[in-house]
């Protein structure tokens, strides 16, 4: 992994790196590093995405007026799945808790926090998840499933929220490195600030009336610096997709948010799609 890691710094997702990052991946994949990976994993996120596009079209289904019995099945098959899913889990607590034995030595602060917090909630969603899957598989009648789906979804949220302020942090580090080299440059162009931004020149906020349009400026300057952040860093913005995807599930189940089977379905689909291609492709997945 370091390999892909190195050759994405060096070539900047040019063509000759990416040619370069795919012969290591057929190397490797060649090898069984990337392929036991893939073994372990991919099952599991396939069942996602089919528990997913389940619900999405019995949502579409029953909008449409479709057969009861038809959409009867629909359920029933998102049912197996979601079991099968269940069962596919039952190791993953232990691999979420070495993963944050790991990130307890990350230099940065704020990372070791939010990556180790969401580790840890990670591992209690998946453990009252095995509690569910020994109730709903009938080898622990007496579970209350109602208790522990709304106890494994309250983790699910703490660990997407973590998620998500990590990505935030990563995308505030990296604008500030991206002004900070734009100031750079401007200065030794000679241009200074441009169009009074820093500075109160026309439209500032000395202006009598134009605070409004200064901030305007601001904000629309601001966001274009995030979409160039974001562009130059598809793992960083593949990311933050997933983990906003993830976020309407438990929001959902928890009733903190209804937003009806559909979106579930829709958002529960993209993200294990995009959970699939960081598997394929890991240099799409955001390290550490």
């Amino acid at each position: 992994m370091v390999r892909y890691r190195r050759i994405q710094e060096d070539r900047e997702w040019s063509q000759t790196g990416n040619r370069e990052v795919i012969t290591c991946l057929l190397e490797d994949f060649l090898r069984g590093r990337l392929g036991r990976s893939l073994y372990l994993t991919l099952p599991g996120l396939s069942s996602r995405a089919a528990q997913y596009a389940c619900s999405l079209l019995g949502h579409a289904l029953q909008k449409h007026g479709a057969s009861p019995e038809l959409q009867k099945q629909i359920r029933q098959l998102e049912s197996h799945l979601s079991l099968g899913r269940k069962l596919l889990r039952l190791g993953n607590s232990a691999d979420a808790l070495e993963s944050a034995k790991r990130a307890v030595h990350l230099s940065d602060v704020v990372l070791r926090f939010c990556i180790t917090v969401s580790h840890l909630n990670r591992a209690l969603y998946f453990a009252c998840d095995n509690v569910l899957w020994a109730g709903k598989s009938g080898l622990a009648p007496r579970v209350d499933q109602e208790k522990w789906a709304q106890r494994s979804f309250r983790y699910y949220l703490f660990s997407l929220i973590m998620n998500l302020s990590r990505d935030a942090y990563e995308i505030r580090l990296l604008m500030e490195q991206e002004s900070s080299a734009c100031s750079r440059r401007l200065k030794g162009s000679g241009g200074g600030a441009p169009g009074g931004i820093e500075n109160a020149g026309p439209g500032g906020p000395g202006t009598p009336g134009g605070g409004l349009p200064h901030l305007a400026l601001k904000l629309q300057l601001r966001v274009l610096l995030l979409a160039r952040i974001l562009r130059g860093h598809p793992p960083l913005l593949l990311d933050v997709v997933r983990n906003a995807c993830d976020l309407f599930i438990p929001l959902d189940k928890l009733g903190l948010w209804r937003c009806g089977p559909g979106i579930v379905g829709l958002c529960g689909l993209v993200s294990s799609i995009l959970s699939i291609l960081t598997l394929i492709c890991p240099w799409l997945r955001l390290k550490p």
